[in-house]
């Protein structure tokens, strides 16, 4: 089963935020050797970091790449130094295949720019990791749930128009939109990030809804709200960029809809937060995805 190919599409621990989901050793990394031969000390030398390889979805919508490129500029902002590459599971160039192909040697760690755990996450992205067996591979956690997820989600709502005092109204509501998918892991991280978000808000109900392969879709979402009384319900975009199931739920808004979460400097800092984590806690390719 492979996920919708969302143009936009894009997972716990405590808070939310989730651990790093594999790492794959395509071979064992060269030994720091201490000594000289006649037994005096080697300069000891910092190993480089891991490349930090963002991978985006991809899409046919314009958009998205630019979107996604600023999103990373920001992250380079925040790590100076870092070597950053972008990498796309689909439709736009690079593809993730052809990013660790250019790579050489050495390590790396995947960073989803997903949002949930899901086909892409589980299977997509091991699988091209164990087929560069000229690095050293870990794949990270995707990008939610996670309480800078919501700090993004609830900034993009503040922009469109959300305001305090709509929080104190029983009319108000929020659908959070998401990709979909048929992995029920996807789906419990969309539900958890609509309750943190609900919780941001102050007790707002936020239903989560999905653009593809889950139920229920966006205008049903909207209706549920609005027979339990919220008739003014904003729509959330849990999406990482623009795409074709972002503009699809926001054009179901009847009053507000957030933009895509773009380069949000919260999302910038989730992305090497996901990123410093694999980094630091290695984990055994899960056996099941051992032949991906």
């Amino acid at each position: 089963m492979t996920e919708p190919t969302d143009p936009g599409a894009p997972g716990g621990t405590r808070h939310g935020s989730a651990e790093p989901l594999t790492r794959i050793t395509a071979q064992p990394g060269p030994r720091p050797d201490h000594l000289h031969r006649k037994g005096a000390h080697a300069p000891m030398t910092r190993p480089d970091p891991p490349t930090l390889v963002a991978v985006a979805h991809g899409s046919r919508d314009p958009r998205a790449l630019p979107a996604v490129t600023a999103l990373l500029d920001r992250v380079r902002e925040l790590r100076p130094g870092l070597r950053v590459r972008l990498a796309h599971i689909e439709l736009n160039a690079p593809l993730l295949t052809d990013t660790l192909t250019a790579l050489g040697d050495g390590d790396a760690v995947l960073v989803p720019l997903l949002l949930t755990r899901g086909h892409h996450v589980k299977h997509d992205l091991p699988g091209a990791a164990a087929r560069a067996p000229h690095l050293r591979v870990r794949v990270a956690a995707p990008l939610g749930p996670h309480p800078l997820l919501v700090e993004a989600l609830y900034a993009r709502l503040t922009e469109a128009g959300w305001r305090a005092e709509h929080e104190r109204s029983r009319a108000t509501g929020v659908v959070l939109a998401a990709a979909g998918s048929r992995d029920p892991d996807s789906a419990a991280d969309t539900r958890r990030t609509a309750r943190l978000l609900g919780e941001r808000l102050g007790g707002v109900p936020v239903v989560p809804a999905y653009a593809s392969a889950a139920s229920p879709t966006v205008p049903e979402a909207l209706r549920a709200l609005a027979e339990r009384g919220h008739h003014r319900a904003a729509v959330a975009s849990c999406f990482t960029a623009p795409g074709l199931f972002a503009t699809r739920s926001a054009a179901a808004a009847p009053w507000i809809a957030a933009a895509p979460l773009g380069a949000h400097p919260a999302l910038a800092r989730l992305v090497l937060r996901r990123y410093d984590r694999a980094a630091a806690a290695p984990h055994p390719l899960p056996r099941e995805l051992a032949s991906a």
